[in-house]
């Protein structure tokens, strides 16, 4: 497995490269700008203090080296003050010369001292000045690796899930996807608060920062390949021009939208959303039910909490499922999807289940998931 993994890591590596050469002008540009909105999941990094102790050693290092090296050659150098070189003056000689000041008192004048200088000492001053500026050649390395990051994840991204607003109500979505099996890469957030898209980036998720309801930041979200997207922001507003623009940039994806107030709703759907939530009459008649029947909120509550016990899910009927009825299948099942149409349990039209049925069951949860 790990051999087969590297031999397709290879070739993925070489198409990697091959397109970061031949994309045009153009789509090196949109890369730079995207990469400026996309925050790629945070990775782990060295501690800056630890970073500048590790550049402060080894300078000091390549600092004894050149002058170890000066002081046992010192009868091939020549000391304008006194002709002589002893320790400090080797130390003061590789200092000037590492920083390449070179005032020219100390100079070597054996071919032996200068062949040490062109061989050795030439490249450990290079090494030296490549320690001093490794900060500024970590930005531009981390800017490039940026780019590189953001342009295979545009390149690869297909039918993912992007969430507008991840507030309580984008967490608890993106935390039911991952408990239905959605791996994190194929999630991407969009917010307009920097302070957001960081704490999406620091759980392991792509994070665009921008106003969703521009099409210009869905675009960065590569919405026009997304499969699945969920409209969460604070206001309702917000969530029809949002929703408007989703559905215009893409016409095949199911766009599922929370907002507070039912009246929205008819407006949601005529603006594209697949499926309205209304947070404030489910939570209403959640709290209806709670106080009628406590039991029976458990147990609703129990169904829409993931890991908690039961799950309530749609899945596709099975092979050895096709031709019974739906209270012969291993699961509770109790609705049949078909065509498009929610059919009960003990509807007869679904008496026998049907190739290309769905069906909405309730399941214990393995405890080994």
């Amino acid at each position: 497995m790990k051999d087969e993994r590297q031999q397709s890591s290879g070739p993925r590596r070489i198409s990697i490269l091959r397109s970061l050469w031949s994309r045009s002008k153009n789509q090196a540009r949109e890369d730079v700008e995207a990469g400026r909105a996309i925050t790629m999941p945070a990775q782990a990094a060295v501690p800056p203090l630890q970073q500048v102790l590790r550049r402060v050693t080894m300078a000091m290092l390549v600092l004894v080296v050149t002058t170890l090296l000066v002081w046992f050659d010192r009868s091939g150098y020549s000391d304008n003050a006194d002709g002589k070189v002893d320790f400090l003056d080797a130390a003061y000689y590789t200092t000037v010369t590492l920083s390449t000041t070179g005032y020219g008192d100390i100079a070597p004048v054996s071919d032996g001292a200068r062949l040490t200088n062109i061989l050795i000492i030439t490249p450990l001053r290079v090494l030296f000045l490549i320690i001093l500026v490794g900060t500024t050649l970590e930005v531009l390395t981390e800017r490039t690796r940026q780019q590189v990051r953001v342009h295979r994840w545009r390149s690869r991204m297909r039918d993912h899930v992007i969430v507008v607003g991840y507030g309580t109500k984008g967490r608890h979505a993106i935390e039911m996807l991952r408990g239905q099996g959605v791996p994190k890469d194929k999630i991407v957030v969009v917010d307009p608060q920097q302070k957001v898209v960081d704490a999406a980036s620091a759980d392991g998720l792509v994070a665009v920062l921008g106003d969703a309801t521009r099409s210009k930041t869905l675009l960065k979200a590569e919405l026009q390949s997304a499969a699945r997207v969920i409209v969460a922001p604070q206001r309702d507003d917000t969530a029809t021009l949002v929703t408007l623009t989703a559905r215009q940039l893409n016409r095949r994806a199911t766009i599922v939208v929370a907002v507070r107030e039912d009246e929205n709703v008819p407006l949601l759907k005529q603006s594209g959303a697949d499926t309205v939530v209304t947070s404030s009459s489910s939570a209403g008649r959640l709290l209806g039910v709670s106080m009628a029947s406590p039991h029976v909120a458990d147990t609703l509550e129990d169904l829409m909490t993931r890991g908690s016990g039961l799950n309530l899910a749609e899945r596709s009927v099975g092979k050895n499922e096709v031709g019974r009825s739906p209270r012969e299948c291993s699961d509770l099942v109790v609705a049949v999807v078909r065509r498009k149409k929610m059919l009960d349990y003990d509807d007869p039209e679904c008496g026998r289940l049907q190739f290309g049925d769905q069906l909405i069951t309730i399941s214990r949860e393995d405890p080994d998931d």
